[in-house]
């Protein structure tokens, strides 16, 4: 039994010193891993891009801005002249939140009267609009501090607010985290269904050996792709539409924007993918590592580097450099444009850009690399 158990074992060694790219995963991968979740698992919201609007234009309104920005939690990323800029700001992402200091900001301290600030918080991510919130009430409560102290002293009151802040949350008014997670789920959904099934679909013809009849055939790599491609691009939409009726019955998530932008996007996302599972499997040699290398390269990205949960904005630079790897950072965002905010392509232009872009690459590598693996 001991001589059974050791040949086997050397059997074992050796088949696994021949897969030099099994090997680069199992021992690269989780340090990869410990590296990513170290630094791209983070609640911390810093840097919140803030945009003021400041009716008074006072001393005191002034002062409250410098108060509010002065820490590393803000950036101010613009002064708007009118109420349509704030609309500009929120829809196109340029402001995670607007405050709005009116006109009798000034009359009101000094009157000793209840002063209101208005904060507009873009609430499509719940959990980061209250982070926001909390900040922006720790930061104006240490600036009304100073005028409470000298108001208790005069008149010997025990409470006195001099500005009170009346929050609105756009998009997601409830900051509900469902309204917030699906999208994500169905980018990464479609991504690993997609990536997966084209990838083994190939590599089963490699184990079959029907890949050696077709490239004796008149069929050019390309031609294959494609028509490899088209019958997973048809299976991804349908099952990317029985997702969205599922949201709707089980979330009440409502497409709020245009139904046919919402189906090119889709359309385009899903030849992102599918070109990301030809490149696999013109690596993999077998479905077994064809699965385990689509599901990693799909399904992990997606998962903590596109955004889905953990704000890239938040992550360092190099992490963020590095979630263009995965089509689904650029699919969510559309998705949350249109689902939840209703908003047309001039919000999220760039990110269709980059599909196109990310699909171009990973068709054409996967096109060279299946060249010369049929010419060696």
């Amino acid at each position: 039994m001991f001589n059974r158990i050791k040949a086997i074992a050397k059997k074992e060694i050796r088949q696994l010193k021949r897969d030099v790219r099994m090997l680069m995963v199992l021992f690269l991968f989780p340090v990869l891993l410990l590296v990513i979740f170290g630094y791209a698992i983070n609640f911390d919201v810093h840097h919140i891009k803030v945009a003021i609007y400041d009716k008074d234009k006072s001393s005191n309104s002034r002062e409250f801005i410098n108060a509010l920005t002065s820490s590393n939690y803000f950036d101010l990323v613009g002064s708007l002249n009118n109420d349509y800029q704030i609309k500009e700001y929120l829809d196109g992402q340029k402001a995670q939140c607007v405050i709005v200091v009116s006109k009798e900001t000034s009359h009101d301290i000094y009157s000793k009267n209840d002063t209101k600030v208005q904060v507009l918080v873009d609430g499509v991510n719940g959990n980061t609009a209250t982070i926001i919130m909390n900040y922006m009430n720790a930061a104006t409560r240490d600036y009304s501090q100073k005028f409470s102290k000298e108001y208790l002293a005069v008149t010997g009151k025990s409470s006195y607010v001099p500005i009170d802040l009346q929050p609105v949350f756009w998009f997601n008014p409830d900051l509900k985290s469902t309204t917030f997670l699906i999208p994500g789920l169905i980018a990464m959904i479609m991504i690993i269904t997609s990536v997966i099934s084209i990838s083994l679909s190939i590599v089963r013809e490699k184990e079959q050996g029907t890949i050696e009849q077709i490239n004796v055939s008149p069929v050019n790599a390309i031609e294959l792709m494609i028509g490899k491609t088209i019958p997973y691009a048809i299976t991804s939409l349908m099952i990317a539409g029985m997702i969205l009726i599922a949201g709707y019955f089980l979330f009440g998530i409502v497409i709020k924007g245009s139904i046919l932008l919402l189906f090119i996007t889709m359309l385009i996302f899903i030849f992102a993918s599918l070109s990301l599972g030809i490149f696999v499997s013109t690596i993999a040699e077998s479905q077994q590592v064809a699965f385990q290398m689509a599901t990693l390269i799909s399904m992990l990205p997606s998962f903590i580097l596109s955004g889905f949960i953990f704000p890239i904005e938040s992550m360092p630079v190099v992490v963020q450099i590095f979630t263009n790897i995965t089509p689904a950072k650029f699919f969510i965002v559309i998705l949350r444009d249109i689902l939840i905010k209703g908003v047309g392509l001039e919000a999220f232009w760039q990110q269709v850009i980059y599909l196109i872009i990310f699909s171009t690459i990973f068709l054409g590598l996967a096109t060279i690399r299946y060249k010369k693996s049929t010419n060696a």
